[in-house]
């Protein structure tokens, strides 16, 4: 038995909370993980975890086992790195989660650049707009705006963007254009209805503040179909920089009221439980603080 491959297998399988999802991670039949479970309890002449028909939980001794464990297969990882150099570039399995327009307009078309700086590194990107489980889904790094849940999970904010008043020349041109927050209750809205959206909204210039309660009979639940509405001029919306930056950058959509400020939007990176943000994380996600803040172009230079 490769005694350290068992421990790693041990590792994710209490991280998921599930032999299925450990196999799934390793590209292994769930008997293989079975097995490596088994021959690992042998070994070490303890039960490292108590199985019933609805979870999997550590044993006391399976506990302790795993927080040492954890740190060493962790620090072994960071001493191969060290030793290779970062010459060498990044090795094995990165699982990054993130929504799916963000990574669509800012990370997928400058990963050529990185992957080729890491020809080693097996990348998987887990595409979805909800906040998924990271444990069970055995991610390594989230990337996720807005205010995060209380959780004992680790986060660093990373970058911001503001959010803006945003349509297409052709609306603005049919409706007007809106100078001041009253305007805008004379406009048609496309509503995002997901965390971060809504109809209400605060904005504010100097010491004024002023809310008001969007107009509209489209509400959107994904920022790709909010882009697609506000670029077929069904009407104006509140949204994110970030969720535009081709269009503003092409004229295509232009931002109004920019005298007025909402609440800025957070990114952040985001860790599992209980985890040491490993080395490839922390690369990623500097890879892609770089892509934000202008440092890199749609080519990767």
């Amino acid at each position: 038995m490769d005694r350290l491959a068992a421990i790693e297998i041990f590792i994710r399988v209490v991280d998921t909370g599930s032999f299925s999802a450990a196999a799934r991670h390793y590209d292994v039949g769930q008997p293989a993980v079975s097995k490596a479970i088994a021959q690992l309890e042998e070994w070490l002449g303890v039960k490292l975890l108590l199985r019933s028909t609805r979870a999997l939980t550590p044993t006391e001794a399976g506990s302790n086992f795993y927080q040492r464990a954890r740190r060493a297969v962790e620090e072994a990882d960071e001493a191969v790195l060290a030793a290779r150099g970062t010459a060498s570039g990044l090795s094995g399995k990165l699982r990054v989660s993130a929504a799916v327009c963000f990574a669509r307009l800012h990370i997928v078309p400058r990963l050529a650049a990185f992957l080729e700086q890491h020809p080693n590194l097996d990348l998987e990107l887990v595409l979805d707009d909800r906040n998924i489980d990271l444990v069970e889904e055995g991610i390594d790094l989230a990337l996720r705006m807005g205010v995060l849940p209380d959780s004992n999970m680790t986060a660093r904010r990373i970058a911001q963007a503001r959010r803006r008043v945003i349509g297409t020349p052709d609306y603005f041109k049919q409706h007007g254009i809106p100078g001041e927050p009253a305007d805008l209750l004379a406009h048609r809205a496309v509503i995002y209805t997901r965390d971060g959206g809504g109809e209400n909204w605060t904005f504010h210039k100097e010491t004024a503040e002023v809310s008001v309660k969007l107009q509209g009979n489209v509400k959107i639940t994904a920022t790709e179909g909010l882009r697609a509405a506000v670029i077929a001029s069904l009407g104006l919306a509140v949204a994110s920089e970030w969720a535009f930056t081709p269009e503003l950058k092409s004229g295509a959509v232009i931002s109004v009221m920019d005298d007025w400020t909402l609440p800025a939007i957070n990114l952040s990176a985001v860790y599992p439980t209980g985890r040491l943000a490993s080395t490839k994380a922390r690369q990623f996600t500097a890879f892609v603080e770089q892509c934000l803040t202008g440092g890199m172009d749609a080519e990767g230079r």
